[in-house]
């Protein structure tokens, strides 16, 4: 049975591949759809990226540069250092339930990355005038990515009212265990205030 997360809880992982995945509802009313985007940082020692081939986003999907669909037209299953995303969705509401997937191969992760943080801002939240105040039934979910057995979930909704940019979690490593931590730390700013807080 999954755990329900709270802001600042930490679990254990126990696995090689887990997927992360975000999911939201679109907002009516508001003249545009809600473009939510997740993200990883691949940090190392010194809580900075040691290249900028370890941010992955839906400009790199996987660590080689690819976008869109690249990663299936060129077979590349996993990414280049174990983190890969699924691609960028523009609207939410997926009928599955994620409507973006980050899935982490914790196995080729290099050793010199001691954490990955996960993202999610909201794709021209200005011109849009949107936050993450007016988007529904948002959330990140953990599950086994061999099994897709939902591990823990931590919502969203309730943290953030003003806020465009959100570190919702973090895998970390301590000793040779990877661990989850439900970080909920919400931003003024957008994708670019995380690159420069990371490069």
């Amino acid at each position: 049975m999954a755990i329900n997360l709270t802001k600042g809880q930490r679990i254990e992982i126990g696995l090689s591949k887990v997927g992360v995945g975000l999911g939201w509802d679109p907002n009516e009313g508001t003249g545009y759809d809600f473009d939510l985007d997740a993200s990883a940082f691949m940090l190392g020692a010194n809580k900075k990226l040691p290249k900028e081939e370890f941010f992955v986003f839906y400009n790199n999907l996987c660590g080689r540069g690819h976008q869109g669909d690249d990663c299936e037209k060129k077979g590349c299953i996993d990414g280049l250092f174990g983190v890969r995303s699924t691609g960028d969705d523009t609207t939410g509401g997926s009928s599955d339930g994620d409507d973006e997937t980050l899935v982490v191969d914790l196995t080729k992760v290099p050793s010199e990355i001691q954490e990955i943080v996960f993202t999610v801002t909201i794709h021209d939240y200005e011109t849009r005038r949107q936050n993450f105040g007016q988007v529904r039934n948002s959330f990140i979910r953990i599950y086994n990515a061999q099994t897709n057995e939902e591990i823990a979930k931590y919502e969203l909704d309730e943290d953030f009212s003003v806020e465009t940019a959100v570190e919702f979690g973090r895998l970390y490593k301590r000793g040779d265990e990877w661990k989850f931590e439900a970080m909920g730390i919400g931003y003024k700013g957008g994708l670019q205030y995380f690159v420069n807080k990371y490069a």
